[in-house]
Formats: C-alpha cells, sequence, structure tokens
C-alpha cells in the first residue's frame, strides 16, 4: 500500500496542537482527522480518535506495525514543514 497524498492544514494559535492531516492510500483510502501534536520531544502524528463514555479516548484508525506508523508520520510530519515554509 501507498500514499499517494498528503494533506496538511496547519493550525494558528495553540501551542500544542499544530495541523490537522489527511492521508490517501493507493488513490482509494482515506483517513482524515490525524493531528500534528507539539510534544516533549518534538512533534508527532496522532491517529483519528473519539471520545469513549468513561472519558477515555480510542483510535478509530491506527497502524498495526511500526514500519506502517513511521512511513505514515514521515509523510505528514514532512508535508506539515513544506506547508509552514511556504507560509513564510
Amino acid at each position: 500500500m501507498e500514499i499517494t497524498e498528503v494533506k496538511v492544514f496547519p493550525v494558528k494559535d495553540n501551542d500544542k496542537l499544530k495541523a490537522y492531516a489527511s492521508i490517501v492510500f493507493d488513490d482509494c483510502f482515506v483517513i482524515r482527522d490525524l493531528r500534528v501534536i507539539s510534544g516533549t520531544t518534538g512533534l508527532f502524528v496522532a491517529m483519528p480518535s473519539r471520545k469513549r463514555k468513561d472519558g477515555s479516548f480510542r483510535d478509530t484508525a491506527h497502524p498495526l506495525n511500526m514500519e506502517t506508523r513511521d512511513k505514515i508520520e514521515k509523510s505528514i510530519l514532512e508535508s506539515y514543514e513544506l506547508k509552514i515554509a511556504n507560509e513564510v
């Protein structure tokens, strides 16, 4: 499965949340509402999630292995950095 499109939507005036993102695989499957977050060790990508009745959050979509997670995160963070650089 190949990543065929990444869209990044920067968020202004928020310390932790830096952007929302969508990613398309093989021009036929999309995952929306990924978030670029500024953490203690740098930027990372949070998967889409929903709040449960007990107040905890559960991912609604997520990769099943680290190789796929790294590929998704690298693609989104590269697109985020390009988007930010072009806005300056």
